[in-house]
């Protein structure tokens, strides 16, 4: 009968929107970031941030990252703009989660933490809208 290994876990929050892809890893507690990368970090072109390649590379180097701080597994938390913009995550969430996948990080739970409100929110433009 094999030993159970002992497991590290870390939390990936992994913020996803139309023009950017942000990979933030952290101990299980959140408070200490051990790893934290974005879409623009990686390209110089701002309108290629939010495209899943970059989001890719940037899973990559965060989870270079974390296994060599000793996390080898993370849950993952997926998060959208949300509240009056969209609840929808950009095109490089499911790269990011791939790449986290494939670079030898067990992978926990996945779970989708775009603020919803309950009520409503007022959109920005003011009483008339965006008058263009």
């Amino acid at each position: 009968m094999r030993k159970k290994e002992k497991l590290r876990w870390g939390i990936a929050n992994i913020f996803s929107s139309v023009n950017n892809t942000i990979v933030h890893i952290t101990d299980i507690t959140g408070s200490e970031t051990v790893a934290r990368y974005s879409g623009g970090m990686i390209t110089n072109q701002d309108r290629l941030k939010g495209n899943p390649f970059p989001a890719l590379k940037a899973a990559q180097k965060a989870a270079e990252d974390a296994l060599g701080h000793d996390i080898d597994a993370v849950h993952i938390r997926v998060r959208a703009p949300g509240g009056h913009m969209s609840k929808i995550p950009g095109q490089g969430a499911q790269p990011a989660i791939r790449a986290l996948a494939r670079s030898g990080l067990k992978i926990g739970r996945i779970e989708d933490v775009t603020p919803i409100p309950h009520d409503s929110t007022k959109k920005k433009g003011g009483r008339r809208g965006r008058r263009v």
